[in-house]
């Protein structure tokens, strides 16, 4: 009986070995099903940009702290074109033609000391809001038509970079890439430094953890603009995030 019971166990071992290699030919054989519905930017977000964030201005403090005297373009490569503009700067006409906030444009905004709000506007639009000259950009994910009229925050496409794939450094965990164009001519700092509506500005938008817990945003900007200038301006801006929205005020543009 021992010996039966063993030839009766190994045959139903057998038979459980054999349909489990039917199982599986039927299973591998099974057409894949229909992929799901592609992730939205909001939910692909390697890293969380939200929140509010102000200004810690650790460079360019006279540039930015304080309205430089006209004529003042140090670091900048400016071609002749530019160079008379930033000569022939006059706030007074700037107010009288209601341009007192040619300072505030996407190549800019981001170099004003102030606070920004960053939120998701929708699944595929960030949109960020300053105090500084009240100035509202979004950031535009996946396929979008032109905008309309060139503006003063331009048309900005975003895309998410894997990690290391930021500027300068690699990111720890991605990074925000933004293009903006179809801009209208401004300045690249309030005393009348240009750029005109051809400039394409660049971002990478990184954050960074500080052993003390706090968190960092930086900005990294390219402005290319050979109409105007012979290198592209390259600057950083650091941001730290705030645990509340306190200290929120906005400002009206101004021109001086």
């Amino acid at each position: 009986m021992k010996f039966r019971n063993e030839r009766t166990s190994s045959a139903v071992a057998a038979l459980s070995l054999a349909a489990l290699g039917i199982l599986c030919s039927v299973a591998l054989a099974q057409p894949p099903g229909p992929p799901g519905p592609p992730r939205t930017a909001r939910a692909a977000a390697p890293i969380d940009l939200t929140g509010q964030w102000v200004a810690i201005v650790t460079e360019d403090w006279r540039f930015r702290m304080v309205t430089p005297p006209k004529g003042d373009v140090e670091g900048m490569q400016l071609t002749p074109a530019a160079a008379a503009l930033a000569n022939a700067w006059d706030p007074a006409k700037d107010e009288a033609a209601g341009n007192q906030c040619k300072a505030y444009g996407a190549p800019a905004i981001m170099r004003v000391p102030g606070r920004a709000r960053i939120s998701w506007q929708d699944d595929s639009t960030l949109k960020i809001e300053t105090d500084a000259g009240r100035q509202t950009r979004l950031l535009h994910f996946g396929t979008m038509a032109d905008a309309a009229q060139p503006s003063l925050q331009g048309m900005s496409r975003a895309e998410w970079l894997p990690q290391g794939g930021g500027f300068g450094r690699p990111a720890v965990n991605g990074s925000l890439k933004v293009v903006t164009t179809q801009l209208t001519e401004g300045y690249l700092r309030k005393n009348g430094v240009p750029y005109s509506a051809a400039a394409v500005l660049t971002e990478y938008f990184d954050i960074v953890m500080n052993p003390d817990g706090s968190q960092w945003l930086v900005v990294k900007t390219i402005v290319n603009d050979p109409a105007y200038h012979r290198t592209p301006p390259i600057t950083s801006t650091n941001f730290r995030k705030q645990n509340d929205r306190s200290g929120w005020d906005p400002q009206a543009c101004a021109a001086r």
